[in-house]
């Protein structure tokens, strides 16, 4: 008898693909423009969210292993590069992972797969500090 191995979903999979990471989106913008104490994190970004949201929706896409739309519209996403013009100190980058994390529980159901994604963000999050103590920027998306 040949044990069948269960296939491993890939986190766009798991999370519930396009619909799933849209509705993530949108929360995670609609709690950036309520919420007073993300004010600082709200302000990075443009009056009109659309263009944001759009963009973030393509990069989750490929970010959490499904189709790589951001690359095929904008390139490799070189995240730090692009945010350089803005200044995402500490304080912008946790308001920034409170939008995520309240979006997170309130889209997500499975809780390990949450937990584990929220990690991934918060990693992502001091990525892109580029004020404050510690800062660094990668060589790779220094040269570009």
């Amino acid at each position: 008898m040949q044990a069948t191995l269960e296939p491993t979903l890939s986190p766009y999979q798991r999370i519930g693909g396009d619909a799933a990471i849209r509705k993530l989106v949108d929360r995670f913008y609609e709690l950036m423009d309520e919420l007073p104490e993300t004010y600082a994190a709200r302000k990075i970004h443009p009056a009109d969210l659309t263009e944001s949201g759009n963009k973030f929706f393509d990069f989750l896409s490929g970010w959490l292993g499904g189709p790589q739309r951001f690359v095929e519209k904008y390139g490799h996403p070189m995240l730090r590069r692009r945010h350089l013009p803005y200044a995402i100190g500490p304080e912008e980058r946790d308001q920034w992972l409170l939008c995520m994390q309240l979006a997170l529980e309130e889209t997500v159901e499975d809780v390990p797969f949450r937990n584990a994604l929220y990690a991934q963000f918060v990693q992502l999050g001091e990525h892109m500090r580029n004020r404050g103590e510690n800062t660094h920027v990668c060589e790779h998306e220094a040269a570009a």
